[in-house]
């Protein structure tokens, strides 16, 4: 079975973002770029499976400017077998991404799909169920646990009331949620083995896939700051204090 999984190259989950001055987004200049969290958690799952016998090959690829290959590097030094790039230098909204990623499945044919439920910069969570519509193939999203029998991939899921497990056949995507895995550090030969190891780059254009944006920032602002909270010195106190803000009837 062959194993696809997209990665993104995000602001790393670290780092304090910061908005531009004149409020049209978030400023990257100088910023530490690393692999979205959730989709380092796909690559792992991935490679455990790898690992179990049930993948013979992990396909990486990424959407974006040509610094992505960072990120596919990284991939490929986890434990992918071949990187693609497909080269945007603008940024391309989820259903762009899911239009490409349908084509890539299109062509690399994939027993499997996983890929992270959601990227830390916009958390749109959209990517995994609308590649899931373009393909007509089943998924599992918010994966805690996936298993794979044959052509079965039994995928537990987080749900608010739970955990939800459902059953797909091959070729299905998933979506990983935290709890998942622990993904593991590159080790330095690993490292050194991924500057080796083949990495295609497409356009959109070579897909046919207009990535032309169709939504409009019009302004991006801080979050209000955290008032200073009080000491009241009982219930009584705390009871009238909450009727003077208006929150207790």
């Amino acid at each position: 079975m062959k194993i696809l999984v997209p990665v993104k190259r995000v602001i790393d989950y670290n780092v304090k973002p910061r908005v531009k001055a004149d409020g049209t987004g978030v400023d990257l200049a100088n910023v530490k770029m690393s692999m979205n969290p959730f989709d380092e958690i796909a690559v792992e799952e991935a490679i455990r499976l790898k690992e179990k016998g049930v993948a013979t090959e992990i396909v990486a690829v990424s959407i974006g400017e040509q610094k992505a290959q960072e990120t596919l590097r990284t991939a490929l030094a986890m434990g992918a077998d071949r990187a693609i790039l497909i080269v945007s230098e603008t940024e391309v909204e989820p259903l762009g991404v899911a239009k490409l990623l349908a084509k890539v499945v299109e062509e690399e044919a994939p027993g499997l799909v996983i890929l992270g439920k959601q990227a830390i910069d916009d958390d749109s969570n959209q990517v995994g169920q609308m590649l899931g519509a373009l393909t007509g193939r089943p998924q599992g999203t918010f994966a805690s646990k996936v298993e794979v029998s044959g052509d079965t991939v039994t995928v537990t899921r987080e749900v608010d009331g739970g955990l939800e497990t459902v059953s797909l056949k091959t070729p299905a995507i998933v979506t990983t949620d935290l709890r998942l895995n622990e993904p593991r550090y590159a080790s330095l030969p690993n490292i050194m083995k991924a500057k080796s190891k083949p990495m295609a780059q497409k356009t959109p254009a070579d897909y046919g896939v207009d990535v032309t944006a169709r939504l409009k920032t019009l302004k991006v602002v801080e979050p209000p700051k955290r008032s200073a909270g009080i000491k009241v010195a009982d219930v009584d106190a705390l009871v009238a204090k909450l009727k003077d803000m208006g929150v207790a009837a």
